[in-house]
């Protein structure tokens, strides 16, 4: 039980971080419209929107979909992990109900889990 708690206590908070970094990176790149995306890029030509960026000699990628691409795979990405930090409270407050710790120490509870 000890160790159902302390593992789905870590994992709630992991996933909750990841699931903060995810929104703050989408933030950011829509604000940016892309731009944070093409940093690496040294080129002066690319232009004002990532989405119209063209591959140029200058960036190691290509520019084209990246934009569209981060954010499709981000957003199911923070949906996912906010999920698993949600499960993972629910699997520490059944940790808490089986050693029988704090608010969740009645009987009842127990033997119903």
């Amino acid at each position: 039980h000890w160790t159902l708690l302390s593992v789905s206590l870590l994992n709630s908070l992991l996933s909750t971080a990841c699931s903060v970094g995810l929104a703050l990176a989408i933030a950011l790149t829509i604000r940016s419209r892309g731009m944070r995306l093409v940093m690496g890029c040294n080129s002066s030509a690319l232009p004002a929107d990532a989405r119209a960026a063209i591959v140029t000699n200058d960036c190691p990628f290509n520019t084209t979909r990246i934009y569209d691409t981060a954010l499709a795979l981000w957003f199911p990405s923070m949906v996912l992990a906010a999920a698993e930090a949600v499960l993972s409270g629910r699997c520490c407050l059944v940790a808490l109900i089986l050693q029988g710790i704090g608010p969740c120490a009645r009987s009842s509870i127990r033997e119903q889990v």
